[in-house]
């Protein structure tokens, strides 16, 4: 799954971490911060729909769109 974000710096990813390593497998996940639309690709997602990444990301205080 990939979604568009405002995650855009190494902070920021630090921040969403938590978030994310709880609900996809912890190597499942990674934001592409050098792409203009910070691209948040999950790979493992241990059975999450793209409203449950979503959920999560909005939990950390940032806003994905799923693509």
């Amino acid at each position: 799954m990939q979604f568009k974000t405002n995650i855009k710096c190494d902070a920021c990813v630090a921040k969403v971490t938590p978030y994310l390593d709880a609900s996809a497998a912890k190597d499942g996940w990674k934001v592409d911060t050098s792409n203009p639309d910070k691209i948040l690709t999950v790979s493992d997602d241990k059975g999450m729909s793209a409203a449950d990444v979503i959920k999560q990301v909005e939990a950390a205080g940032y806003k994905a769109t799923a693509l």
